[in-house]
């Protein structure tokens, strides 16, 4: 098991902030945001990891954060605290982390980190997700660990993370519009962008998070930027897959927080904090 996490975007709703530290170096209690990524692909069974960073500053805060820093540790060592450097002492270790730089060469989009990283993928199963949000749960369970198991015992090529918002909250995001099979689990029919006429009672969204065969990479790899947008769209690959193959649709019970923005980010710390017994001022 392979996973491809995404942390290459501008972070323009955290300006200026973000034009020196990367959205998802932002901190969540104790650890940025990607670090809880990363322990969901862990957790999930994922030993190699590919984070899709920025150029630049952005991108080498979330390589320095993820290697060993010899002279940092060799500074808390001389002076006896090893304990200070302790809870980063194993970071690097975690996975066969690989680092892919996307380039600013007008391309964007969330299907470019899955478009770069072909080679690293080599065929094999991988995970997909944004490095800038996250799934909390009081159980200390995850999300991803569960789906990957659902996808184990249904058979399906794929699977994708699904959280349950009330209908009339659908227009903010992207739907799963699912079908049943004869075996009685839901697989994806289409991704529906920000409807704006739903009408049932609750809907399932897409929170960037999905299972897919080595065979998926080509339908990355055909995309043609959105006419809406100009962007390379992951959902755009991923509705297409779903079309030739079962991607089974896994509502999470974790609960989702888009750190991609202040609003969420705010809310991801506050959560934390109830989940630690901590009370913020």
């Amino acid at each position: 098991m392979k996973a491809v996490i995404a942390v290459a975007g501008m972070g323009t709703r955290f300006f200026p902030i973000s034009k020196t530290i990367n959205k998802c170096m932002l901190p969540v209690l104790d650890q940025p945001v990607v670090a809880y990524a990363v322990a969901d692909c862990l957790a999930a069974g994922a030993d190699k990891i590919a984070i899709v960073t920025g150029t630049g500053e952005t991108g080498r805060q979330v390589r320095h954060y993820f290697t060993e820093d010899t002279d940092l540790r060799d500074f808390f060592t001389a002076r006896g605290q090893e304990d200070k450097y302790a809870p980063v002492a194993h970071l690097h270790a975690q996975a066969d982390f690989t680092f892919i730089e996307q380039p600013r060469d007008g391309r964007y989009g969330t299907a470019l980190p899955v478009m770069l990283a072909g080679d690293f993928i080599d065929g094999d199963d991988f995970l997909l997700l944004a490095g800038d949000d996250l799934l909390l749960r009081p159980d200390g369970g995850h999300d991803l660990a569960d789906l990957t198991a659902a996808r184990t015992t249904v058979g399906t090529p794929g699977a994708i993370a699904a959280a349950t918002v009330p209908g009339h909250a659908a227009h903010r995001y992207g739907i799963l519009t699912p079908r049943p099979t004869s075996s009685g689990h839901q697989v994806l029919s289409s991704i529906d962008e920000k409807p704006a006429d739903y009408t049932r009672p609750t809907a399932y969204i897409n929170i960037s998070r999905t299972l897919l065969s080595g065979d998926a990479v080509p339908y990355f790899d055909k995309l043609q930027p959105s006419p809406a947008t100009g962007e390379f769209q992951a959902t755009d690959a991923i509705a297409a897959y779903a079309r030739d193959h079962e991607i089974l649709i896994h509502p999470v019970t974790g609960e989702y927080h888009d750190c991609g923005n202040t609003t969420g980010w705010l809310a991801a710390n506050t959560a934390a904090a109830r989940g630690n017994g901590i009370t913020l001022p």
